[in-house]
């Protein structure tokens, strides 16, 4: 294996292991749980996974490929919040994951966005290596939410992948 196939085998790794520690903190979550704000910023874990399907969407196929095909619906008015059901969220999230997953295994590492990067972001994330580190960098950062979010819902704690 070369350099960059290790890299990327590498990088998308610990991508597949942030996504997959999301979705074992919210496992076995009801719908009322899944769509109850906990903290006083309203949102809710529903929709933070919807987010970070979003996120997936827009870093990996906006900005890397430079589109994405239109979604069916728009986005609910508060943040981070969705009127959509739990199975159309996680299939909404899983599918952008896989969509995400074949633009890495075919982009080179230092390829350079084709779509427009946003002005926050500086020269911090300039190509695909960058791309991957930051949605890395977001899901992990959201599954600490996650986790928190989880224990004052039900006490659970120390959730994650096995």
């Amino acid at each position: 294996m070369d350099t960059e196939s290790k890299e990327k085998a590498t990088l998308s790794a610990f991508l597949a292991a942030q996504r997959a520690s999301v979705l074992a903190i919210v496992d076995g979550l009801d719908a009322r749980s899944l769509t109850t704000p906990v903290l006083p910023s309203g949102w809710t874990p529903l929709g933070l996974i919807e987010h970070l399907g979003h996120a997936e969407r827009y870093w990996f196929q906006e900005v890397v490929t430079g589109g994405a095909e239109p979604l069916p619906w728009t986005d609910g008015d508060a943040p981070l919040t969705t009127p959509r059901a739990p199975e159309v969220v996680f299939a909404f999230y899983e599918d952008q994951c896989r969509r995400s997953d074949a633009v890495i295994a075919r982009t080179p590492l230092s390829a350079l966005p084709k779509g427009r990067l946003p002005d926050m972001m500086g020269d911090e994330v300039s190509d695909l290596r960058g791309i991957v580190l930051h949605l890395v960098e977001e899901t992990a950062r959201h599954a600490g939410h996650l986790d928190i979010v989880r224990e004052l819902l039900d006490g659970r704690t120390g959730l994650g992948p096995r």
